[in-house]
């Protein structure tokens, strides 16, 4: 993804070195943002449910990557109403925000008006490009109220990486605004030649409607309310109907969506009420995110500035929930592989068979200005496909989506031996073509994350010790995938490069005195000394051989490494450990999901448990139990919660998937398709899960209700219903 806030310091210093760092003026921590998100429509409001300028620069509705409202502020008499409280809801589907008055002076003969006397509720959703909102007010007082409620707006039309700090020497122009009875037209024309209009409609029609207002003059009896409708369009359609059919029919569609996405993944239940909740905001943040593409479901990275495709991150959530919900893999494999690089395009770091690592729409990527429109600049994504394709094949059985796939897989290993392979030494390195993208190709893409043990930078082609892991995975599913399409001979050829990998892997990355793997090795192939969360995905991927596992367990779970609250990205005492850094020191859910997935693959399973359990204990204290895309790494004390990252993406995809990829990890879930059977591999339950629940697992053509008990260090499982000729089979 993005570079640290470190990179944008690097780049002051050095105007040759490039940042695409999120600037942290203002903390989203200190905002209480209020996010909402429908395909390629997301917005950031604060607690009011308005967009302030100046008080978070994130604030605002964006669509498909640019901000087509930077201002929506809500006031009674011309002041801002005090805040009762807001929420978004368990399925994301509406943010709800209660506000009243503060005390008013006298109007109109009227006498002042005290605080806690007018009530307004803002139900607001997101819905096919465009924003609903309901504002009801209401009087509470026992006299008759004159007041005025005023909708202020603006439109800015910046590109998403201007808001995240990036400077322009020019912009496009803004057009004239366009003001009728009950609507506004604002418009905007980029350097890229393209017109992005936002359309405000409002029902009933305002006492007063200019370019940059709607003022409502109420005169409410005692207990009366009145009920003002906008509709904020993105896309520059005109409105099919007025503000207030728009929302109520818009608010039906949107909650029968998310019902629909519900519906497409397994229940999941326990006897922790506080799990149950964290749980059930991960699988709706998932279904918010959740893009429905031509080729199927999408996962989109994160909100708010990562709600666009990414290949790495999309896989990497599809793994971590393809036990839950196989068909989002499917989407990510069918979509990513329609994206696949076919030519060569230094611009974009595109070569024939790479997989895509962003896409982006905005002006500045339509110009260049950016190098995102298009981007194949991660090493991970390529390997990572083949390794998803493996494993969604294992899960479902579904050879034909594997068979309709076989040439990308081809074209993607065809990739990994000619041009992810810089000097043939059977290592995947990378190093970026274009001299303004990305310095750092991996998960950890900040320009300080790869260093030696004296903190120096690691200079490339660099080879990362999880993208050879990934890369022997690869493999291996290629061989299992060729077995099942009935090519033994690419089968066979396939296994033998998974092994030749393999045993040179430990030659060159396991240092027996820093107790675990190398972080990678830089250009003159020599190792970066530094103990990191990386080795840990030696274990998930399977490269790391059964010798070396205790070791980097033990490594991972220590006191340097393991905060209490998860696993860090960089050992404390490394050179450039900081806990407050964006990838080296800090906590990342999803990395610590892998880690814990790795562990449990060599039987660590009370290690994985643990970190199972220090997420669960963070994520209690994160807004609405959501668990953000990262945490300061500080370690864990008594009676105090985690430190947060003031620039974190919440709601993020790899996060959010967190839990659930424990949770398999845990039960040492897999899928035995031939014999029609979910595997249950020496089960257990942390010590916070007295009781779990699965409900409509899918094995092969058939669904299952499975309950978990926790017994001391075990846990009993009984099939409690089933639909087809499908079972369990519990291995000791």
């Amino acid at each position: 993804m993005s570079p640290s806030d470190a990179a944008a310091r690097a780049a002051a210093a050095d105007p040759q070195e490039p940042g695409y760092a999120i600037a942290a003026s203002a903390s989203q921590i200190e905002a209480m943002p209020r996010t909402l998100k429908h395909d390629e429509t997301f917005a950031v409001f604060d607690a009011h449910g308005d967009a302030v300028p100046g008080l978070a620069s994130n604030h605002g509705l964006f669509h498909r990557d640019t901000r087509h409202l930077s201002q929506f502020f809500l006031t009674i008499d011309g002041v801002r109403p005090l805040l009762l409280g807001s929420t978004v809801r368990d399925d994301n589907a509406t943010l709800s925000c209660d506000l009243t008055n503060p005390d008013l002076p006298a109007r109109n003969g009227e006498g002042e008006l005290a605080h806690d006397l007018i009530h307004l509720r803002r139900s607001r959703f997101l819905f096919r490009g465009a924003c609903h909102e309901c504002l009801s007010v209401r009087n509470f007082d026992g006299e008759t109220r004159t007041f005025e409620i005023g909708l202020f707006f603006d439109a800015d039309f910046v590109d998403l990486f201007e808001v995240r700090g990036s400077h322009r020497a020019k912009r496009g122009r803004m057009a004239i605004p366009v003001v009728g009875e009950s609507h506004v037209a604002l418009s905007y024309r980029g350097l890229d030649e393209h017109t992005r209009t936002t359309r405000l409609a409002f029902a009933p029609r305002p006492s007063v409607l200019k370019a940059d207002r709607a003022l409502y003059q109420l005169t409410l009896k005692p207990g009366e309310g009145f009920v003002i409708f906008a509709e904020i369009r993105c896309d520059g359609a005109e409105p099919a109907r007025d503000a207030r059919q728009a929302f109520r029919l818009g608010l039906k569609d949107i909650r029968a969506d998310m019902r629909t996405r519900t519906a497409r993944s397994a229940g999941v239940s326990s006897s922790n009420d506080h799990f149950n909740e964290g749980l059930r905001r991960a699988v709706s943040d998932l279904n918010v995110l959740i893009t429905d593409l031509p080729e199927g479901p999408y996962p989109y990275a994160g909100v708010p500035w990562f709600s666009t495709v990414f290949g790495r991150d999309a896989i990497i959530t599809a793994f971590e929930t393809l036990w839950l919900t196989p068909s989002l893999a499917r989407g990510v494999l069918l979509h990513l592989a329609a994206n696949q690089a076919t030519t060569f395009d230094p611009e974009a770091d595109a070569e024939p068979g790479k997989i895509l690592h962003e896409v982006r729409f905005g002006e500045m990527a339509e110009l260049g200005e950016v190098p995102f429109r298009r981007y194949y600049g991660s090493i991970d994504s390529t390997p990572l496909f083949v390794m998803l394709a493996g494993a969604y094949l294992e899960r479902t059985g579904d050879v034909e989506t594997v068979r309709m796939l076989w040439p990308a897989i081809e074209a993607a290993l065809g990739w990994m031996r000619e041009h992810g392979d810089r000097d043939g030494d059977g290592f995947i390195e990378y190093g970026r073509r274009r001299g303004d993208g990305l310095v750092n190709q991996g998960w950890k893409d900040s320009h300080d994350s790869i260093f030696h043990a004296d903190g120096q930078l690691a200079k490339g082609p660099i080879a990362l010790v999880e993208v050879q892991g990934y890369a022997y995975a690869a493999w291996n599913a290629a061989a299992a995938i060729a077995r099942v399409l009935s090519a033994p001979d690419a089968a066979e050829a396939h296994a033998a490069r998974a092994r030749d990998l393999r045993a040179a892997f430990d030659t060159a990355f396991f240092d027996p005195a820093l107790g675990t793997y190398v972080l990678a090795l830089d250009g003159d192939k020599a190792p970066c000394r530094v103990r990191t969360s990386n080795a840990g995905h030696a274990l998930f991927s399977g490269i790391a051989l059964p010798e070396r596992a205790e070791a980097v367990a033990a490594t991972l779970m220590n006191s340097s490494s393991f905060s209490g609250w998860g696993v860090r990205t960089l050992a404390a005492g490394e050179a450039r450990f900081n806990p407050m850094s964006y990838h080296n020191g800090s906590v990342w859910p999803h990395d610590n999901a892998v880690v814990a997935l790795g562990l449990a693959r060599y039987g660590f399973r009370a290690e994985a448990a643990r970190i199972f359990e220090g997420l669960f204990r963070a994520s209690v204290y994160f807004d609405l139990r959501r668990i953000p895309e990262l945490f300061c790494g500080f370690a864990r004390q008594r009676n105090r919660g985690p430190v947060g990252y003031p620039v974190a993406c919440a709601p993020q995809a790899w996060a959010a998937a967190a839990p659930l990829a424990l949770l398999q990890a845990s039960l040492g879930l897999s899928f035995d398709v031939a014999e029609r059977r979910a595997v249950f591999e020496r089960p257990m339950l942390p010590a916070f899960l007295d009781t779990l629940t699965l409900t409509g697992l899918a094995v092969a053509d058939g669904h299952i209700d499975v309950k978990v008990e926790r017994v001391k260090a075990s846990a009993a499982l009984s099939v409690i219903d089933r639909q087809g000729d499908v079972g369990i089979r519990v291995e000791s």
